[in-house]
């Protein structure tokens, strides 16, 4: 189902956003939700729910062009990317269902608040072994994450990363890299499911997704090989960086949501 909007967006902006998307995603095993979902909001001007849609629409390129670097250095832990796999397919139903019932500003303030949880996390240290071997107990939490992911993923247009790459390193002792790859090679199932169920539901600009997604893969690709050289304290630190300076773009648009209804 095609979805007009009132104005156009400016695909050379969307092709910009895609871009700095595909960067991010390559560098930190994300999606590029991060920069998509604000870069459509507050520059290309879409309404907030196509935008969150559209976004995740968009991970899904970038999300295989960034999986295809981490695959060549063997940075993907293939025993448990499918586990979160079954986790985030089914979460990404449920969050494009309530994608469609929460109001903006809820989807917005969870959206601030996933944000601002995984940096506050990124800027403390931990110490990764490498996992230990799965047991019963472990798939079961590694599906669970998977769930929540997935959740937030069709429901806020992120690919998931920011949530399954801290859990994997915190709760599994994973090496950072690992993670990363192992992220990348979830969202590419959970990017599948979440567009279907959005298209469905008319929450998605595919012309506007492919413009944004399209033009993330060279920049995913460059992003993932430079991220193979990166140290663990940088990489942290920059995507803290970056996630609170995204968090406070979206508060902004939080007040003027505010001050508008106030007018009104």
């Amino acid at each position: 189902m095609a979805v007009s909007t009132t104005t156009r967006p400016n695909l050379r902006i969307v092709a910009l956003v895609g871009l700095a998307a595909g960067a991010l995603g390559g560098l930190f095993g994300v999606g590029g939700g991060l920069i998509i979902v604000p870069g459509l909001v507050l520059v290309a001007q879409l309404e907030r729910r196509l935008a969150h849609g559209t976004s995740l629409a968009a991970t899904l390129p970038i999300a295989l062009a960034s999986l295809s670097t981490y695959v060549v250095n063997g940075n993907v832990d293939w025993a448990i990317a499918p586990l979160m796999a079954i986790g985030t397919v089914t979460g990404a139903i449920v969050g494009t269902k309530l994608l469609t019932i929460l109001p903006k500003r809820t989807i917005t303030i969870l959206f601030i608040v996933t944000v601002l949880a995984t940096a506050v996390r990124l800027f403390l240290a931990t110490e990764t072994t490498g996992r230990d071997n799965l047991t019963a107990w472990s798939a079961v939490l590694l599906v669970l994450i998977g769930l929540a992911t997935g959740t937030l993923s069709g429901l806020l247009g992120i690919g998931g990363g920011i949530v399954m790459v801290p859990a994997m390193v915190v709760l599994f002792g994973m090496v950072p890299l690992i993670a990363k790859g192992t992220s990348v090679a979830v969202i590419v199932p959970t990017s599948i499911v979440g567009t279907l169920r959005n298209r469905a539901n008319a929450n998605v600009d595919l012309k506007v997704a492919a413009v944004a997604g399209g033009c993330g893969v060279l920049s995913a690709i460059a992003g993932g090989i430079i991220a193979d050289d990166i140290s663990t304290g940088v990489s942290n630190m920059m995507f803290g960086v970056l996630l609170i300076f995204v968090a406070g773009t979206q508060f902004l648009t939080l007040r003027s949501d505010r001050d508008e209804a106030a007018v009104d």
